[in-house]
């Protein structure tokens, strides 16, 4: 059995320690009020007990806590306030200096919570260092200056949970659409060079993905491009190319066609370096904080201006396809599933049924899903009935800009950003109501004007930035064309950008307070009252400030397990709601419960409607490359129902053997869980390739204890 110190790192059970502990509390007070020799080894024992019967790795915190309650259960309570006087000397002295602990353990990657903290960072990265190093060291100033006490207590307890405290002591947003389009046809600068319109295709893409990192490097979450922005260069190399072959055959005796045919060869050729360089460009860019950029690419036909411009769309569209279905060469030469970028392709009457223009285009999308766990899908059909008739893409991988029209009276939503998160644990209100549902909406509002207020300081935070800490972002073109000087303010009112409550744990405050599933039919109408008494708070949040606040389903990757461990720690171990170590994303279905695909998506599909700040739903299904014909009904079942949905498959690589197929996920006698190759055994996460739909997008990099249990815990329905 392991414990997690105050640094992070885990070390093994020492009950030798525990009855130290008890011993030097006992010797501080006079004889007969000491424990017996028999009753210290006793509580070590219990304590030890207690541990073992908690099912997961316990806090030194924790464990005092345990020590505490068990010198009081012997009635020693002399020595549990010695005990206690003790436990509080050593909190001041840590308190005089709170990161440097973090800080060597994470350099020597002893740090288990921050390891596991990103799927996508490898902490043995001296840039993924340096990035947590600076983190901690914002964290500790966030806490101890930057926030109200009551809020970081909350944070602390897992009341609440504000969102990317390690980026919050700098000027810095949550994430964005970019103007891929302005900076293209107008220009750009990029660390301080000018960038001009590309005369090519292939040029377009190399300095898209040039923007993608200086974006990524200047805000800490996801951003979206749209290929729209892309497809006017395939026409400028068209004609670029029309006009070299026509000059290579003057006066050649060939065909019209020959000619076509040249210059359409050509331009596909053109096309595949292109999306060649953002391919392979995202996956090996290294931003300022140690990790691919968090970039989604946005395929959507209907998005053209013309015609021909959808018929380019339509080509890039392929070829992006084509290359995400061979994927990318690990370090033994072996092709896998690259964590990035996510795609999105959007379903719409043109693609949507066999006999379509671009059907053939959704058959490759199905292959592609099946194999590579990408393109997800949006559905234009359902997506223009929620936002106000239109449909455009999440800005990352789930949350949404709200529908915004411009000084000219046009929707705008390039260019626009989100200004951070603060996510509401749901399971944690309906625990502290005890069941009783005058207190459960009584607490909520006091959470809520907690979240509210944890947003402002959010919000607050952003006010007063200037141009120039961010010139990508807010001169450039990026999100907007400000002066030098110029502050950010006027982008962070009147709907310009958004600010998130986010909210986690709906199935086990539903379970809880009614007793049943959220999808029993007597439960889900408090499902649904829940969700409605969140927007209604950023109505009126957004009526008196005028800030656009929004409701999201928060991911959740590693704030799971915290929740989780924080539950148990204030509640204890609650059958059903608190006896597992995590807790189930926004409004999803409990990943062990068992439902079809099709009644999952329709049921979840009224919550995204009550999600408008972000929601994603995914459904876990088996290999499926031997039965597109079944890919292809979930697709046009997505397009009839819900608004944004994914498949999740397995894609995964054993290094040592050469396996391809699901790596397990075992417990070992301690209860920690770990990954093995069914075939070679091999446990060494180095030397294996694991892709997981994660939250929204693919992890590569491996998970926390809380969420490894998440994702074992998934069941197929389908």
């Amino acid at each position: 059995m392991k414990i997690i110190k105050r640094s992070g790192a885990e070390v093994q059970f020492d009950i030798q320690k525990i009855i130290n502990a008890i011993q030097g509390a006992n010797h501080e007070v006079t004889p007969t009020k000491r424990l017996s020799d028999e009753d210290v080894l006793k509580c070590a024992e219990n304590v030890e007990k207690l541990c073992l019967e908690k099912g997961r790795i316990l806090t030194v915190e924790e464990v005092q806590d345990l020590v505490e309650n068990q010198i009081m259960d012997h009635k020693a309570f002399e020595v549990a306030r010695k005990y206690i006087t003790y436990r509080y000397q050593r909190a001041l002295a840590r308190k005089a200096n709170t990161t440097d602990q973090q800080i060597l353990t994470l350099l020597e990657c002893n740090n288990e919570d921050v390891k596991e903290e990103n799927s996508n960072k490898n902490p043995t990265v001296n840039s993924v260092q340096r990035d947590y190093m600076a983190g901690e060291v914002s964290k500790d100033i966030t806490k101890r200056i930057l926030l109200p006490k009551d809020i970081v207590e909350a944070h602390e307890q897992g009341i609440i949970h504000f969102h990317d405290a390690d980026y919050f002591a700098q000027h810095m947003h949550n994430c964005d659409l970019v103007n891929l389009e302005d900076m293209l046809q107008n220009g750009t600068v990029i660390s301080g060079t000018m960038i001009e319109k590309p005369k090519s295709f292939s040029t377009a893409c190399n300095i898209a993905t040039q923007i993608i990192a200086q974006v990524a490097s200047n805000q800490y979450g996801g951003q979206s491009i749209s290929i729209t922005h892309l497809a006017p260069f395939v026409e400028v190399s068209r004609q670029k190319i029309r006009k070299a072959v026509e000059e290579e055959f003057a006066g050649v005796d060939v065909t019209r066609e020959h000619i076509e045919e040249v210059i359409a060869k050509r331009l596909n050729e053109e096309i595949k370096r292109g999306v060649q360089t953002i391919q392979y460009q995202i996956v090996t860019l290294l931003t300022t904080n140690g990790q691919a950029p968090f970039v989604t690419i946005f395929m959507y036909l209907n998005e053209a201006r013309s015609e021909q411009e959808k018929k380019d769309i339509a080509l890039i569209t392929e070829e992006i396809l084509r290359q995400r279905i061979q994927g990318v060469k690990n370090e033994k030469g072996v092709w896998i599933t690259p964590a990035f970028p996510k795609l999105i392709y959007v379903l719409e009457p043109d693609n949507i049924d066999p006999g379509t223009p671009y059907y053939y285009l959704t058959e490759l999308a199905a292959k592609c899903t099946a194999r590579r766990m990408v393109p997800d899908y949006i559905s234009e059909k359902i997506m223009l009935e929620l936002k106000q008739g239109n449909c455009y893409t999440c800005m990352g991988c789930r949350s949404f800009l709200t529908p915004y029209k411009n000084e000219k009276g046009q929707y705008q939503f390039y260019g626009r950003f989100n200004q951070g998160v603060v996510t509401i644990n749901l399971v944690d209100v309906a625990l502290s109501s005890k069941g009783d549902f005058n207190s459960f909406w009584k607490i909520f509002d006091e959470r809520l004007d907690l979240c509210y207020r944890a947003l402002m300081c959010r919000h607050n935070r952003l006010k007063g930035t200037k141009s120039d800490v961010a010139p990508i972002l807010w001169q450039y073109g990026a999100l907007a064309r400000l002066k030098k000087g110029e502050t950010i303010d006027k982008l962070l009112y009147n709907g310009y950008s958004t600010i998130s409550l986010g909210y986690a744990g709906l199935y086990e405050c539903v379970k809880y307070m009614t007793g049943k599933s959220h999808t029993d039919p007597e439960a889900t109408p408090f499902a649904l009252e829940v969700m409605q008494h969140m927007n209604d708070a950023c109505a009126n949040w957004k009526a008196k400030e005028h800030i656009d606040f929004s409701l999201y389903g928060t991911p959740l990757e590693s704030t799971t397990y915290k929740f989780a461990k924080c539950l148990q720690k204030r509640f204890g171990i609650i059958k059903g709601i608190t006896d597992k170590n995590y807790i189930t994303n926004s409004y999803h279905i409990v990943v062990s419960e068992h439902i079809d695909a099709f009644k999952k998506l329709e049921f979840e599909s009224q919550f995204q409607r009550l999600s408008p700040g972000g929601a994603i739903s995914y459904i876990e299904v088996p290999n499926m490359e031997n039965n597109i014909p079944a890919v292809l009904k979930v697709i046009r079942y997505i397009y009839d129902h819900i608004m944004y949905a994914e498949l999740n498959t397995k894609s995964d690589y054993c290094q040592v053997c050469g396996y391809n197929g699901e790596i397990q996920i075992k417990e070992d006698k301690d209860g920690k869980l770990f990954w093995e190759c069914p075939q070679c055994g091999n446990r060494d996460q180095s030397k294996m390739n694991v892709a997981r739909r994660t939250c929204g997008y693919i992890g590569s990099q491996f998970w926390n204890q809380g969420r490894t249990q998440e994702i074992r815990d998934r069941v197929l329905h389908l």
